[in-house]
């Protein structure tokens, strides 16, 4: 090949190589203005960034949310372009079946779910079902939905209600080992005032769950029940929370006894309300509590829900006080929670030296639950007290019959 040959060669290769730069500059361009066309989000600029860049097939399903007289058209032809878009096959289901051909409409959701197996294909089919009535098919498809649920379920057991405001049925029929699932579900039937069947639906948490993440939700279940007297209920979740180790807390009655620990944020364990004057707090010599003086005339200063079956018990305390005198005002109380009356309380108390007590009661048949509460009233005729008040111990045994 001669000079003027080799020379005439590269001179046209450069010049090709030029134009694919060119071309390709241009087709970025295109692109990014089409993108930026379509972030715009209406009719015009998205039929603008259609006639730049044709292939958009994204651009022609939200052209169909715009344009509902050519939507099946603007559907079908993004469809061409991806087949594999489960949106569009949706969004043309639900075209078809607003134009009353269900045979089509339920075909484009199926194909919907053939091409994409996570949760919107399932949720628009259970829909469709739901809404042609056909329940066995949106059971089905409710299931199917709720075993890869979305970030937000609350919608399909909202749906699930409407085919059946029967919560042990939902739970039955779609219902899984999944801890989104049930955590969802309980938070659904919460809001709902289902609480009679929350605990036995929350419960598998305690086995396929996380105790940092569920710890509390099943707190707030057990609070929820002893609020309603459902202690069976509470008493059993918060006896597996133990069995499995996602809280430390005592078999006696009450839990955390000598107040080593600090309390959880549950009924079934101390309660330390705090108020302007009054200021309490557990630790290795009991639970402590400052009195400055200032304090309501009537306030509780630790208080917790305890089961109990009808019959006599005997609680036992013990307990030092700094600066407060006799007849004060500060006393231990079994409250009747389902009547808020007090069924017994203690002496007042007043002593310099650790003083080990005793509170004899009975629980009538049909009563449960009860709070135990250490309380102060200012004693009439007395100022408000200002001191010190360390409880060792407070405990509940039963007095065996003779």
């Amino acid at each position: 090949m001669g000079p003027l040959l080799q020379r005439s060669a590269g001179i046209a290769l450069r010049i090709i190589i030029a134009g694919v730069c060119c071309f390709g500059v241009w087709s970025s361009w295109e692109i990014a203005c089409a993108d930026s066309l379509f972030k715009q989000d209406n009719e015009a600029s998205i039929r603008s960034a259609i006639r730049l860049v044709p292939e958009g097939w994204e651009y022609y399903m939200r052209l169909a949310q715009f344009d509902r007289g050519h939507a099946r058209y603007l559907l079908t032809t993004s469809l061409s372009l991806n087949r594999y878009d489960a949106q569009a096959d949706v969004e043309l289901g639900l075209q078809y079946e607003a134009e009353g051909d269900f045979g089509r409409a339920e075909k484009a959701l199926l194909e919907a779910y053939g091409v994409d197996h996570t949760y919107l294909p399932r949720w628009s089919l259970a829909n469709y079902y739901f809404r042609r009535d056909n329940m066995p098919a949106f059971w089905a498809w409710a299931r199917s939905a709720a075993q890869m649920p979305s970030d937000e379920i609350g919608p399909l057991f909202e749906l699930c209600w409407r085919a059946s405001p029967d919560p042990e049925r939902i739970a039955g029929e779609i219902l899984n080992d999944n801890p989104e699932t049930i955590r969802q579900y309980t938070a659904f039937l919460i809001a709902k005032g289902q609480l009679h069947v929350v605990a036995s639906v929350a419960s598998p948490l305690i086995h396929s769950g996380d105790p940092e993440t569920d710890r509390p939700l099943l707190f707030s279940v057990i609070n929820r029940l002893l609020a309603i007297n459902e202690a069976n209920a509470a008493n059993a979740l918060w006896r597996s929370m133990i069995d499995q180790h996602w809280v430390v807390a005592d078999t006696t009655v009450p839990n955390n006894a000598q107040f080593g620990r600090e309390p959880l944020p549950v009924s079934f364990d101390w309660s330390l309300p705090e108020y302007t004057g009054l200021h309490s707090w557990p630790g290795s010599s009991g639970l402590e509590t400052e009195f400055t003086g200032s304090q309501p005339e009537d306030c509780t200063i630790a208080e917790q829900t305890v089961s109990l079956a009808p019959g006599n018990y005997i609680l036992t305390y013990s307990y030092y006080t700094t600066d407060i005198p006799p007849d004060t005002g500060i006393r231990w109380q079994i409250v009747d929670t389902k009547a808020d009356t007090v069924l017994a309380d203690s002496p007042d108390l007043s002593s310099k030296a650790f003083e080990g007590s005793e509170l004899a009661f009975s629980v009538p048949p049909g009563d449960s639950l009860f709070r135990l509460r250490l309380a102060y009233r200012r004693a009439l005729g007395t100022p408000r007290i200002s001191g010190m008040l360390v409880v060792r111990s407070a405990r509940i045994q039963a007095i065996p019959k003779t």
